[in-house]
């Protein structure tokens, strides 16, 4: 066998971390868990450790985000149909992956700090917020598909409010759980009204047609699993600050279009993991609850390093980053900067698509 690259050394040695810090988090808990300990489990040195993960937060949300999309999915062969199924089907799926047993204690403390580490700090509670309703989302505009022309993301939002408390009460209460009442509580909610209804906020941002190059590097929809199609239609680039406004871009966008929302943020050490694990941990009871035919039409992409940004003609990211691309024919053809991007992009005639006419390249301006 040949002598490893530096790179695959690396990912070779990232790998023993994650498998280290999985048994250490497992068997101590996040909190009475060491670095020093999981070193010695994966026969490396402190440094190698932090060479990877600059902190035992950033490892944790790393470790918990690798199980979160290793997750097997059972086969489901009949997705919900109705709003109602849909939301018991998702609902059953959510509860049978908690650790609702007393002999499963290690599934437990692996999970039960993982909330306290989240709102530790403003910056990552922020950013899960808006994981959240970035989930509520994509699941209302699931249940949307299944009973059009209602907006049903409130409803979906009180689904996941009682599905997150049936984990921390899984975690920190295991045998306390009534599986069957979580899901009867979250079928009810689709008779439930709640004046739910969307429409677009004035903003200042103004659209503006281009004509530049699309040349995106691949990337992976967490929604789904598989390669994100980036060659068409509409793309935001959202900062972890304000992921609601892919809903703007779904809304606005033609029926037929693709959207696709890109996560960027300036700290991605802690922040890339949690959004794997947010979304990758809906998705996989989304695909169980849903057929495919209902999935959402906006795909999810994690641009750790902002070279998905670049390509849209972002340089640098932040949380608060808010950039909307229409996309035909590998050229971006529009675009619009600052808050309320994505909403505003309607106010471009889509026709320019079959027939982008040059322009000169300006530099992005914010509204």
């Amino acid at each position: 066998m040949g002598r490893l690259s530096r790179a695959e050394m690396q990912e070779r040695n990232r790998a023993k971390v994650l498998a280290a810090a999985r048994d250490e988090f497992a068997e101590r808990g996040f909190r009475d868990a060491k670095v020093d300990a999981i070193a010695e489990r994966a026969e490396l040195t402190r440094g190698a450790v932090y060479s990877n993960f600059p902190s035992k937060r950033a490892l944790y949300f790393a470790v918990m985000a690798q199980l979160a999309e290793a997750a097997a999915e059972p086969p489901h062969p009949e997705p919900g149909l109705t709003v109602r199924e849909a939301l018991g089907a998702f609902a059953r799926a959510w509860v049978t992956r908690l650790p609702l047993l007393e002999d499963r204690p290690d599934d437990a403390r692996l999970a039960m700090d993982l909330l306290p580490e989240i709102v530790a700090e403003d910056r990552t509670r922020r950013a899960y917020a808006q994981l959240t309703r970035l989930n509520a989302i994509l699941l209302g505009l699931a249940l949307e598909s299944l009973r059009p022309g209602r907006r049903l993301v409130r409803v979906a939002e009180a689904a996941l409010t009682t599905l997150h408390g049936a984990s921390q009460l899984a975690a920190a209460a295991p045998g306390f759980l009534e599986p069957f009442n979580v899901v009867r509580a979250c079928e009810q909610l689709a008779d439930l009204d709640l004046n739910d209804g969307w429409q677009s906020l004035p903003y200042l941002t103004q659209p503006r047609k281009v004509d530049e190059p699309w040349d995106p590097p691949p990337a992976v929809d967490l929604v789904r699993g598989k390669p994100a199609r980036l060659t068409e239609d509409f793309v935001a680039i959202l900062g972890m600050h304000r992921l609601e406004a892919a809903e703007e871009a779904v809304r606005v966008a033609p029926s037929a279009a693709s959207v696709t929302a890109v996560m960027v943020t300036h700290t991605p050490d802690e922040l890339v993991p949690l959004a794997r694990l947010a979304v990758a941990d809906f998705a996989v009871c989304l695909r169980q609850a849903f057929p495919a035919s209902a999935w959402p039409r906006l795909q999810v992409v994690c641009d750790p390093t902002g070279a998905l940004a670049a390509a849209a003609g972002v340089p640098a990211v932040s949380d608060a980053t808010e950039t909307a691309i229409l996309v035909s024919r590998s050229r971006v053809i529009a675009r619009s900067d600052g808050r309320g991007a994505a909403a505003v992009l309607r106010e471009v005639d889509v026709s320019v698509a079959d027939t982008p006419s040059p322009t000169t390249k300006t530099s992005s301006s914010r509204g």
